[in-house]
């Protein structure tokens, strides 16, 4: 009998991704969403390989949580050549994953889990795994044992579209993504999805320092106090929020606006627009690395913008996004926009844009911004600084929020998605199976079986009647 759910002792999950775990595989969330994915799933005691491009110098094949979670570091021959990262290289490593993934998947792990009874769920992220995902579905095809395996291909944003074959890739998989927004982007294409969210470690729901945040807000002294944590890209609406705080300190309050970017050249021009709106721009630099070191070189600093020149590390986030007074997570375009759960994991007050933010509910848990005016950041947070019983309600809802969120909730939505997609193509039993199963075992009873109405077995052809044989013949 086929079996009637997904459970750890008869699915086994294949994630494919070029970033993983590995420091050497993190790039940006994806390696963080997927190295939490298949914890997860390792948690809930489903046997997961995930297959990624690690590190040259571990070990290619590696068993972690109890032997759950085997991590596959792929395509290490190549990334001895760029010791630079995940991207280094990136076509070479594309080209070779794609090409070698299906067969050594095929023959490894699906031809032994299927003659073993098991279900076998794949699940792809980004355009360096359609290629791969594709292949898998056609040589599953050759070998007869594609309807024996679901294949799920993952946007969790828009970078390298122009690269995927789509016609192939809706013919091969089924298409999901990270997000509503992303749905929407997707649906102008002509590609339909189903969406899986992504998700927050349950970790980051401890208690905050609220020591530590009341001492953050003390010594800073502002009104109000902004965090901004983002790249310095024009997508997240930097000069939005920096023109927002400007408006403020017109208007006679006093904000002191945290800024946190990264890398890229863009900052330049968003710190000299700050100047430039008459608003006093001072880098925090820090030697020291504990969190209390760099929480004493962010209070001691004096400015409108401080902008943090050193890594923050999860517990200082937390604790100034707990801090603030507003953390401003706006961006014009944001496939998911985990930060903003971040922050409402800490109960902290966030501000978001009208993007990918499905988890953001206006004026419930959240202030979700409609427009790119700064007047509309400056307007919200005079009417928080009026109404504090709004915001201490915003900072309640949004830690509920997030517990909805964590990646075991995600993770069983994920899973009850899967099975309704097995079902539906015949990979798990449906109910009426069930009930006829269990009704013959327990009955095995013809006559039992017609009195409820399910059926009695072909009858013999010493039992069919004349006419029987007539149209039998």
């Amino acid at each position: 009998m086929k079996p009637e759910q997904m459970r750890g002792d008869n699915t086994i999950f294949i994630l494919l991704s070029f970033e993983g775990p590995d420091l050497y595989a993190l790039a940006g969330g994806l390696g963080v969403r997927i190295a939490q994915l298949g914890r997860t799933l390792a948690k809930k005691r489903f046997h997961t390989h995930l297959f990624f491009i690690g590190d040259p110098r571990l070990p290619g094949e590696e068993f972690t949580e109890d032997g759950y979670l085997i991590l596959h570091r792929w395509c290490q021959w190549i990334s001895a050549g760029y010791p630079n990262g995940v991207y280094e290289g990136e076509y070479a490593k594309h080209d070779d994953y794609s090409r070698s993934i299906p067969p050594w998947v095929i023959d490894k792990i699906i031809r032994p889990a299927v003659a073993d009874g098991k279900l076998v769920a794949i699940l792809a992220e980004e355009w360096h795994t359609a290629e791969a995902a594709c292949r898998l579905s056609e040589q599953l095809k050759q070998a007869g044992l594609r309807d024996e395996v679901g294949i799920f291909w993952n946007a969790n944003n828009t970078f390298g579209f122009e690269h995927i074959d789509w016609e192939r890739l809706r013919k091969e998989t089924t298409i999901t993504a990270v997000s509503r927004y992303m749905k929407h982007i997707m649906r102008d294409m002509g590609v339909p999805t189903l969406v899986i969210p992504n998700g927050i470690p349950e970790d980051l729901l401890r208690p905050v320092n609220e020591e530590a945040a009341a001492e953050v807000r003390r010594k800073l002294n502002a009104d109000p106090l902004l965090l901004k944590v983002a790249r310095w890209d024009p997508g997240k609406a930097w000069m939005q929020s920096i023109e927002g705080a400007a408006k403020l300190k017109a208007g006679g309050r006093r904000p002191v606006f945290i800024a946190r970017g990264g890398m890229e050249g863009y900052g330049k021009e968003v710190l000299e627009r700050a100047a430039g709106l008459g608003l006093q721009v001072t880098d925090v630099t820090c030697e020291g690395e504990s969190v209390e070191e760099r929480l004493t070189a962010i209070t001691e600093a004096r400015g409108d913008i401080l902008n943090i020149r050193f890594h923050c590390q999860h517990d200082l986030l937390r604790t100034l996004y707990h801090a603030c007074d507003a953390v401003l997570a706006n961006s014009t375009h944001e496939p998911f926009g985990l930060v903003g759960l971040e922050v409402m994991a800490s109960s902290g007050v966030v501000f978001t844009g009208g993007t990918g933010e499905d988890y953001a509910q206006h004026f419930f848990n959240s202030i979700v911004l409609d427009t790119n005016d700064a007047d509309e950041i400056a307007g919200y947070l005079d009417y928080l600084a009026t109404h504090p019983e709004v915001a201490q309600r915003l900072r309640r809802a949004g830690q509920v929020t997030a517990h909805q969120y964590t990646w075991p909730f995600v993770v069983d939505g994920l899973v009850e998605r899967l099975e309704s997609r097995a079902r539906v193509h015949g990979a798990l039993a449906r109910p009426y199976e069930v009930v006829v199963e269990k009704a013959r075992e327990t009955l095995n009873e013809p006559s039992a079986l017609d009195a409820v109405g399910l059926g009695a077995p072909e009858p013999t052809a010493a039992r069919r009647s004349p006419r029987t044989r007539r149209t039998a013949a």
